[in-house]
């Protein structure tokens, strides 16, 4: 059974933590204890319908102001697919716990307000989405029963969404009419709406093919640990244990490694105590090669007609997350996969305005939740891709060196 990681995105208000509880509860995907819990924590609502938004908005400042602040992670699964739900914040002060939320998935569930239609919110997470390569986005257009589940309503938030989805380079997009509060086409298909003969959402979601988004070209295997028994048994043995990023591999294949570029041959492929002939995407094996090279923590083993850059200076755009200012000169941590290596950032070229993808060069500073493009020096070089081609082996993070927090995501680009 796979796996289908996707995030909520939306303005506030728009409905996203209610959807993420109708989608759970209609789903029985909710423990009783659960259930419950949220039947006493409606108690005070007038109607007496259980507050599905209760499900995701666990802060208590989220409830208290009715907002989403933190991005919330559910998990839940049907006959057909095994589901990972980010309900990610709307707004922009929130911008970084969006970029978070969305740097993993497959698809983006873009809700948008059927009275308010395509706002200043819904370009900038769909510009979020465009930037971090998300493949698949769902455009929600919820309250429809506030619209009174008109045709025309909906049609014109398509035709306006489309307009700009072509602008972004955004391709596979599916427009659903729902109600999230009622459950209209959320789980069950509507029947107050029998002009939409699209899929319900859960329809959507278990039956979308996502097989296309993995790169089988590109082999890329992250080493984590170098395995060295020592033992009478396995004297010689040497094997490099991690996870293939992309592609895949088999026994025999010719390979390059990094750093350094040297060649090698895969000897065998071991998968938990037994040996297989091939691994593939998202696979953690062991190899072992027939040359005796020493490989350690953070190198990288490719093949394919295309193979990585190894630079030790480079582009990226980087989603700032830290209440301190950016400067060129600053010193960070960064690291890529498995690999940390001390960086410096050389320059500040732009920060891009997420709201119109506008490129304001040279800014002044660098704040919380502001998206630049910098120049990074690196101590040792890394072996990436550019992550528009491939974002398993295309992105980083910036940690200070000090308290060892997360100050910055990074989309990596060849000068």
């Amino acid at each position: 059974m796979d796996l289908l990681r996707f995030i909520t995105a939306g303005s506030v208000d728009d409905g996203k933590s209610t959807l993420i509880g109708r989608l759970l509860y209609d789903s029985k995907s909710i423990l009783i204890d659960q259930l419950e819990t949220l039947e006493a924590q409606s108690k005070n609502k007038e109607n007496g319908e259980i507050d599905l938004a209760l499900l995701t908005d666990g802060l208590r400042a989220a409830r208290e102001q009715g907002i989403t602040i933190d991005v919330a992670y559910k998990y839940f699964s049907t006959p057909k697919r095994k589901f990972i739900i980010a309900d990610a914040p709307g707004h922009i002060q929130y911008t970084r716990n969006l970029v978070t939320g969305a740097s993993t998935a497959n698809l983006m569930v873009v809700l948008i307000d059927a009275r308010q239609g395509v706002i200043e919110q819904t370009r900038r997470h769909s510009i979020v989405a465009s930037l971090l390569g998300i493949p698949h986005i769902v455009v929600a257009v919820n309250k429809m029963d506030l619209a009174g589940f008109d045709k025309s309503t909906f049609e014109h938030i398509v035709a306006d969404y489309e307009a700009m989805a072509q602008s972004l380079g955004l391709k596979d997009v599916q427009y659903i009419p729902m109600s999230a509060l009622r459950g209209d086409n959320v789980v069950e298909e509507s029947a107050s709406m029998p002009w939409y003969k699209g899929p319900s959402l859960l329809a959507y979601l278990e039956d979308i093919n996502i097989s296309s988004d993995v790169n089988y070209d590109k082999f890329r295997f992250v080493v984590q640990y170098v395995i060295r028994p020592q033992t009478e048994a396995l004297h010689d043995f040497r094997g490099y244990a991690g996870l293939v990023l992309s592609g895949s591999v088999k026994k025999g294949d010719a390979v390059q490694l990094y750093p350094g570029r040297l060649t090698a041959t895969v000897q065998r492929i071991i998968s938990g105590f037994d040996d297989v002939n091939e691994a593939g995407p998202r696979e953690a094996v062991t190899l072992t090669l027939t040359e005796d090279i020493d490989l350690s923590r953070g190198d990288l083993i490719t093949s394919g007609s295309e193979l990585p850059h190894e630079e030790t200076e480079f582009d990226a755009l980087l989603c700032w997350m830290d209440s301190r200012e950016l400067a060129a000169g600053n010193k960070y941590l960064l690291q890529h996969n498995s690999r940390v290596t001390r960086s410096v950032i050389r320059e500040v070229q732009y920060r891009l305005d997420v709201n119109s993808l506008e490129k304001i060069p040279l800014p002044d500073s660098v704040k919380l939740n502001d998206v630049v493009r910098v120049r990074i020096k690196t101590q040792q070089p890394l072996a990436f891709d550019n992550f528009s081609d491939l974002r398993a082996n295309g992105c980083a993070i910036l940690i200070d060196e000090t308290s060892h927090v997360t100050v910055g995501a990074c989309l990596l680009q060849q000068n």
